[in-house]
């Protein structure tokens, strides 16, 4: 059951169906805020640390959201209200990350096509009337947020697995969830965060080789949101297919646009996916081919081989596969 209504307000402006962009690591949710957080009215947030404070607990130990669920929504919901605040000082708390979806200038890879202040906020507050999240690994704190925010609209990105992994293998940060310092199996389990859902899983853990992990972790994220979007209204979930958004953005922004009720501009997704500069790599589907080892692609498959076929991917080893 949901909890009552709560009214947030940010500088004067109540905060009505907010936005929050969900999907397993490198599953290209960042693709989607960054056209969100460039489109009329929105100031769309990642990463702030008042948000990911409270996200990492939700994620690393479910049980303090499941016990307390009404502290949990009233938790979450304080460090929005921090987050969402638009000012020179609360934007200065902004990873590059968040700055980049934006396109400031002053930033490594990002075109200085934009005017004001690279250290200032990102966006006025005047011109501001929907607000929106994408901070890493929200999937997690999915049920606390619409607890938190009852009107919230969800969207959610589902890339490959097979791409994901060899994306994680490239990225120092997700790696690091590994290391045993930081993997909580011991006190955690099973454990969505990890993917680690039996006894023989977590015996094999500490030896498991880097692709299997990362693997788990796509598997992990992909149930997790496949009981989300059999527990959540069409009205508020929204599914967009990585593969989609690069190969047809026009249609994926007027999807996203009439699920929002609000206009996602096609010419900025369109941009995002297919950059103008030269220098800029296109996101592209099915790199798993060029950097996944055949011992890595076969750990993969035999980990998340059911959850590849069921989203419609088909494996190495089958008829006709390309």
């Amino acid at each position: 059951m949901r909890s009552t209504p709560h009214i947030l307000v940010i500088h004067g402006t109540k905060v009505r169906r907010p936005v929050f962009i969900l999907g397993a690591p490198h599953s290209g949710a960042d693709l989607l805020a960054r056209a969100v957080k460039r489109s009329a009215g929105f100031h769309l947030t990642a990463g702030r640390p008042s948000v990911l404070r409270v996200t990492y607990a939700f994620a690393r130990r479910p049980s303090i959201a499941t016990e307390r669920v009404v502290g949990a929504a009233r938790v979450l919901r304080d460090a929005y209200a921090e987050s969402w605040q638009i000012s020179a000082r609360s934007c200065a708390e902004c990873p590059m990350e968040c700055r980049e979806l934006a396109g400031m200038p002053g930033r490594a890879g990002v075109p200085n096509d934009r005017v004001g202040d690279p250290s200032g906020p990102c966006v006025e507050s005047r011109g501001v009337h929907r607000f929106a999240d994408a901070s890493p690994d929200l999937l997690y704190s999915a049920d606390v947020l619409l607890d938190a925010f009852p009107d919230a609209q969800l969207l959610q990105v589902i890339r490959d697995g097979r791409d994901v992994v060899a994306e994680m293998l490239d990225d120092e940060r997700c790696l690091a969830w590994f290391k045993p310092g930081l993997a909580n199996l011991e006190t955690v389990f099973p454990n969505p965060f990890l993917g680690v859902e039996d006894l023989d899983e977590r015996a094999r853990w500490r030896r498991a080789a880097p692709a299997v992990k990362c693997a788990l972790r796509w598997r992990g994220a992909i149930r997790l949101a496949a009981r989300l979007r059999a527990q959540t209204p069409d009205e508020q979930l929204h599914t967009v297919r990585y593969e989609d958004l690069i190969k047809r953005p026009s249609r994926v922004a007027d999807d996203v646009s009439a699920y929002l009720g609000a206009p996602l501009s096609k010419g900025t997704l369109a941009g995002l996916v297919r950059p103008r500069d030269r220098e800029a790599a296109e996101p592209r589907a099915g790199v798993w081919r060029e950097r996944l080892s055949p011992r890595q692609l076969t750990q993969v498959e035999k980990i998340a081989g059911t959850e590849l076929r069921r989203l419609g991917y088909r494996l190495s080893d089958d008829p006709k596969a390309g």
